[in-house]
């Protein structure tokens, strides 16, 4: 396992791999849904954690979504960056400050491949927290070229390594 950098104190919260027992979806122009989630943030030694995500449907197990990224922090402050690609073509640059058990985190940049699917998703919120009983939640509001920023996904992680 890599040394933990010492910039990384203010998210070192984050590190390990998380499993959802509460993952649900919705948005006013699709259906509800529910899914499993897997989330992972690893540190390599660097001042940032590698991520990535693999969710999957409830019931068949059927592969739903996938991202990849890495959350940097810059030495010195509570200032963060994620990127994040998606694999239906988006790629999202979030930035914002990490709390003593948080995240806050608004897109700066929102870019997706040329034959995406539409409506494009225009802007992205996301909010990170840190438990009291220790699971990670997370809410996620998405803007897109229909809908003005609205809740999309509410999920409840447990540590799981």
């Amino acid at each position: 396992m890599a040394k933990i950098h010492e910039a990384l104190k203010p998210i070192q919260w984050l590190i390990g791999t998380w499993e959802s027992v509460a993952a649900k979806g919705h948005y006013p122009t699709i259906k509800d849904f529910s899914y499993n989630e897997i989330i992972k943030f690893e540190s390599v030694g660097q001042p940032l954690l590698n991520y990535e995500a693999n969710s999957r449907h409830p019931v068949s197990g059927a592969p739903m979504h996938l991202e990849r990224g890495f959350l940097r922090i810059q030495p010195g402050t509570n200032q963060v960056a994620f990127m994040v690609a998606h694999n239906f073509g988006l790629a999202v640059l979030e930035e914002g400050e990490a709390t003593e058990h948080g995240l806050n985190l608004v897109s700066k940049a929102v870019d997706r491949m040329s034959f995406g699917k539409d409506p494009a998703v225009k802007a992205i919120e996301k909010k990170y927290r840190l438990n009291a009983d220790g699971t990670l939640e997370i809410q996620t509001d998405m803007q897109t070229d229909n809908t003005p920023m609205t809740n999309h996904l509410n999920v409840v992680y447990k540590r799981c390594e």
